[in-house]
């Protein structure tokens, strides 16, 4: 507790760089990240990410020395180059963007590691920790560095600000953005601009090896989170700067552990989370979902099979066994037990001792899924002119989740029909 408290006050000077420096960093990028994902060029920040450690050597090789903005300067040069390298393999030629985008990569890489190489023999005894930028080394931050880097990711924060709706139109429709006027080919190229720039300052803390997950990772765990663009970059802001300061604390309680590898791991952590937890998107969601929806298909197709069966009798209120009903529909048991016992709790089916029957409330659900199956396979018909043998899997699926407003449409559609392409009559709504 005592070492949280210390780390919370920020007494130590280069625990606040550290902790600000980091969460300044791993923010900017998150938010310039959900639209890199959004536009589908999450690929391009790996590229860059490898491409600026060519331009980090070239800069200390005319300097001498390393001046935070001139090592900037440096690596937004050639990180800039490489997006223009791809853009141009990817127009004059027939090579996709994938695979531009791995050549670029490679290249540019081998060339930073070969530049590394040489400095790194050529004893200037100032190059020592230019390696970190493979790797980062956000305990190496200063105050100068601080504010370099700081006020480019503030840059990065107020241009999305300004630039928001622009920003977000040519995200989701450029088509639509050229159509009122708007400068596309200039936006994107500020966006492009801004994704290097994001680059660039996050490779002092995680390196190059690392950066593509600072930029994508919170964007793409936020995306489970919700629909609108405002709040996915909130939230992947949010994600991004929490585990900037966890790392940062990460490495301060235990001074052997890194700062950027930790924040990508609770990254990681966090997105791993949000795919499995998320409410409406993530795995767990989804698989309720989908057990929900079986089970009301099952409910449902109880319910139909006793209509089916009380039809040819003309009797809906007959009780039928278990047997009966798994003759006339295949279902294991364990369902069709799971369905009967929820049907009696909502009072659709009852039970007596001959079997199962329904009540008034499930002849009158069993009769709605009835009619919207000959609705459909009469649909199939006559608009889609499949063979009335070949209707009834297809209706078997889509009666269970067609709406009342489909329903009225296919009934005007139809010309309000009384019997379905077998010459069986449509029950008319109970």
């Amino acid at each position: 507790m005592n070492t949280l408290w210390e780390f919370l006050s920020m007494s130590d000077a280069n625990v606040r760089f550290v902790t600000i420096g980091s969460i300044l960093l791993a923010a900017s990028s998150a938010v310039v990240g959900c639209f890199t994902v959004l536009r589908k060029r999450a690929l391009v920040g790996d590229a860059v990410a490898h491409a600026v450690l060519p331009g980090v050597c070239l800069a200390f090789m005319l300097t001498g020395e390393k001046n935070p903005l001139v090592l900037l300067l440096g690596s937004f040069l050639t990180g800039w180059l490489s997006l223009v390298i791809i853009d141009a393999i990817t127009a004059h030629s027939r090579i996709k963007e994938d695979t531009a985008i791995g050549l670029v990569l490679s290249v540019f890489f081998g060339i930073g590691i070969l530049l590394l190489t040489a400095i790194q023999h050529s004893g200037n005894e100032k190059q020592s920790g230019l390696d970190k930028f493979l790797f980062g080394s956000a305990a190496a931050l200063v105050g100068q560095d601080l504010i370099t880097f700081g006020a480019v990711a503030v840059l990065l924060l107020l241009s999305v600000l300004l630039l928001y709706k622009e920003f977000k139109l040519i995200s989701f429709d450029m088509a639509y953005a050229r159509t009122i006027g708007l400068p596309v080919r200039g936006l994107e190229l500020l966006l492009t601009t801004l994704t290097v720039l994001a680059v660039v300052v996050g490779i002092q803390s995680v390196g190059v090896v690392l950066m593509s997950a600072m930029l994508i990772t919170p964007a793409a765990a936020a995306r489970f989170w919700t629909d609108r663009l405002g709040v996915m970059i909130f939230i992947a802001a949010a994600m991004s700067a929490f585990c900037g300061a966890a790392g940062a604390y990460v490495s301060f309680t235990a001074p052997a552990m890194p700062t950027g590898p930790w924040i990508v791991m609770l990254l990681s952590l966090l997105a791993i989370f949000s795919f499995i937890m998320a409410p409406k998107k993530g795995l767990l969601a989804r698989y309720l979902l989908q057990r929900r929806l079986r089970n009301q298909m099952t409910r449902e197709n109880i319910l139909k099979t006793l209509f089916l069966l009380g039809e040819t009798k003309e009797e809906f209120g007959h009780s039928y066994s278990r047997q009966q009903i798994m003759e006339r529909r295949k279902l294991p048991l364990l369902r069709m037990q799971g369905g009967l016992k929820a049907l009696c709790r909502q009072n659709l089916v009852k039970k007596d001792s001959a079997g199962w029957a329904l009540t008034d409330a499930g002849r009158k659900e069993a009769q709605r899924v009835v009619r919207l199956h000959r609705l459909w396979e009469l649909y199939l018909t006559q608009y889609l002119q499949v063979a009335s043998d070949h209707v009834h899997e297809d209706a078997e699926s889509i009666e269970h989740v067609l709406t009342p407003e489909l329903e009225k449409r296919l009934e005007e559609l139809l010309n309000y029909p009384t019997t379905d392409p077998h010459q069986t009559i449509i029950p008319q709504q109970p």
